[in-house]
């Protein structure tokens, strides 16, 4: 048996190997699918015994790649009869402990990248903005900033480590880099639209247009910024559809959450209200938001009225302005036209609505008209019934309107 596993240790190794960096991997994703699955009742359960399961299979292949190992370096054929123990010290000597100090040096410098990148993007942000932008605005900036200076430090580390790897191999890198630049020459011609993607996001991030988490307007769709780097801006509506936008499309960008955001509310009343009792009930209603215990702290200036905006169809329009926190117009306005309506309804104000009269009119010279009183079906004075439902129409003056 152990012969067996001696001749084939070299495969072992390789399989555990991937399996173990399969496992680390997707971890998490294997994670949710399973609990996504079970029935409710089993999920605690489940999250209990996940950990411990994914720690059992961490050891056995672990193992299993400590055993195939010194299978390697104690067998006669090895990898291709050449894997000796005093080959694999002079490897380790020569090529296999740089290689290591690469990767774990590598590994650190990220590593400390990504733990001071979000604290230097914070200090930056206080020193240039100096207290006059929102705690919103810090957030989604800082947020922003750190994740797309982490993965580009990232991207350039890695290409960096592997060039060094290949140099420590014994891999001529010359001809790799000469064949980098005529690609990168060849993309560019070929790819435009990916150069210009890069540019615009590029000039977004420089110029702050909009971050994380901002409610915006771009290509022509309206969504919470999910994501944004150099080359897309990932948009989700209220829908919760997802919109991935590339940033060279991108012309004109509208931030509905920047610093601060506004009500705007126009109330209809009817033309025969008192505007004074109108306006003097509204300004009430604000005053009251402003001062409550849950809406309060996210106004700024109570709202208030501003102006009688138009004369409507069937009524007086009147609008009414205040200013709130960041993302917080939407709920505002919700509850502003809420207390609008049980305030009007409590002083007896009008909201309108369109009406509509009929008239039933006759040419000159023709016939009167009479109306039947169950189907309001005009009918001629000369007949006794009326022709849609054969109700007996009423004698007396001919109507005309209703």
């Amino acid at each position: 048996m152990w012969q067996w596993f001696t001749h084939y240790s070299i495969w072992f190794l390789g399989a555990a190997t991937f399996l173990l960096a399969l496992l680390l991997f997707c971890r998490g994703r294997l994670s949710v699918l399973l609990t996504k699955s079970l029935p409710a009742g089993k999920k605690p359960l489940t999250g209990k015994m996940l950990p411990v399961i994914f720690w059992l299979k961490t050891g056995l292949l672990l193992m299993v790649i400590a055993i195939s190992i010194v299978a390697v370096v104690l067998s006669e054929e090895g990898v291709m009869g050449n894997i000796t123990l005093e080959g694999i010290q002079a490897w380790l000597l020569e090529s296999g402990m740089p290689v290591l100090l690469i990767i774990i040096i590598a590994l650190l410098f990220y590593r400390v990248v990504a733990l001071a990148i979000p604290k230097l993007v914070e200090r930056y942000l206080q020193i240039r903005a100096k207290g006059r932008c929102s705690k919103l605005w810090y957030h989604n900036r800082a947020q922003t900033l750190s994740s797309v200076l982490t993965a580009t430090i990232g991207g350039f580390v890695a290409l960096i480590v592997l060039f060094m790897l290949l140099s420590e191999l014994g891999i001529n890198i010359a001809p790799l880099l000469a064949g980098a630049g005529v690609l990168g020459v060849a993309i560019g011609f070929g790819a435009q639209s990916l150069i210009k993607d890069f540019l615009s996001g590029l000039f977004i991030l420089i110029e702050d247009h909009y971050n994380k988490g901002d409610v915006v307007e771009v290509a022509g769709h309206v969504g919470t910024v999910e994501e944004i780097n150099l080359r897309r801006t990932v948009l989700r509506d209220l829908d919760g559809i997802v919109h991935s936008i590339p940033n060279g499309e991108i012309s004109t960008s509208s931030n509905y959450t920047r610093d601060w955001a506004r009500v705007k509310l126009d109330v209809p009343v009817a033309y025969g209200e008192d505007l004074d009792k109108v306006f003097e009930v509204l300004n009430r209603v604000g005053k009251e938001l402003a001062t409550d215990k849950v809406f309060g702290p996210k106004i700024k200036t109570p709202p208030q009225v501003l102006r009688v905006q138009n004369f409507g169809d069937s009524g007086i329009d009147i609008r009414v302005l205040g200013d709130v926190k960041p993302i917080e117009q939407w709920s505002v306005t919700g509850e502003l036209r809420r207390r609008v309506k049980i305030a009007f309804d409590q002083e007896g104000i009008e909201i309108p609505w369109p009406h509509v009269k009929l008239y039933f009119g006759q040419e000159k010279g023709s016939k009167p008209v009479t109306i039947c009183p169950n189907c309001l079906t005009p009918a001629s004075k000369d007949n006794q019934y009326c022709s849609k439902c054969g109700n007996e129409l009423a004698k007396g003056k001919p109507e005309q309107s209703t």
